[in-house]
């Protein structure tokens, strides 16, 4: 299947497009590790997308969407694909139509994680990161510390990064409305789109996606 994975920030696409992908023997595609392999590896792209990247502006569209036909066209990538992150808008939609139509190949869906704002807010803004490990997380609401501010793991102390502020979560969905949610339009025009709730716990919310994506595919 060739799927596309959409929903607001803290909607837990990354979660789910790992384990999405695992099931369905496709390759997860996120353009974080799009980015980061084409820079770590000193790739053209790379060196094009660090440029703008380093001078603190947006990497063009077109810089991005190079990377992620390049990666779209690897062996792994032949049976279907499960692309996270892209993409982030219509101009970008419109972009992987015409590389798919000139390989003769088409989207099968574009998962739609819908989560409320509040929820949004609520959880990145209740996350709280070790300092001595940042892989040490925990959420005041869902996964507490025994001693409020202290890292169960290591006894480091625990902060809020600026990025999960709540000022800054509710600008992020802003960019969200108005950059990337008009893509749920342009594939709902193509009857693409399959909503979920993304409430619950994960492996709820993962079933919950593959019954739908199944249905999907049965229905064509």
């Amino acid at each position: 299947m060739r799927i596309v994975l959409v929903g607001p920030p803290g909607a837990g696409k990354g979660t789910q497009a790992a384990f999405l992908a695992k099931n369905l023997s496709i390759p997860h595609i996120s353009t974080g590790d799009l980015f980061r392999a084409n820079i770590s590896q000193q790739t053209e792209l790379g060196k094009l997308a660090k440029s703008f990247m380093d001078k603190g502006e947006l990497v063009p569209d077109e810089v991005t969407i190079a990377m992620a036909k390049d990666r779209m066209e690897q062996p792994d990538a032949a049976s279907g694909f499960l692309l996270d992150g892209f993409p982030r808008n219509v101009s970008q939609a419109e972009a992987l139509d015409e590389m798919l139509t000139a390989e003769r190949m088409k989207l099968d869906a574009v998962l739609d994680l819908e989560v409320p704002e509040d929820e949004v807010v609520k959880r990145i803004a209740g996350r709280r990161i070790c300092r001595n490990d940042s892989s040490h997380v925990f959420h005041v609401s869902y996964k507490a510390p025994k001693e409020e501010g202290v890292c169960d793991v290591c006894g480091g102390e625990l902060y809020q990064r600026d990025d999960d502020s709540e000022e800054t979560v509710r600008k992020r969905l802003e960019v969200y409305h108005t950059q990337t949610e008009p893509i749920i339009d342009y594939y709902k025009a193509q009857g693409l789109v399959v909503t979920i709730s993304a409430l619950g716990k994960v492996e709820e919310v993962t079933e919950r996606a593959m019954e739908a994506l199944k249905r999907e595919d049965d229905d064509k």
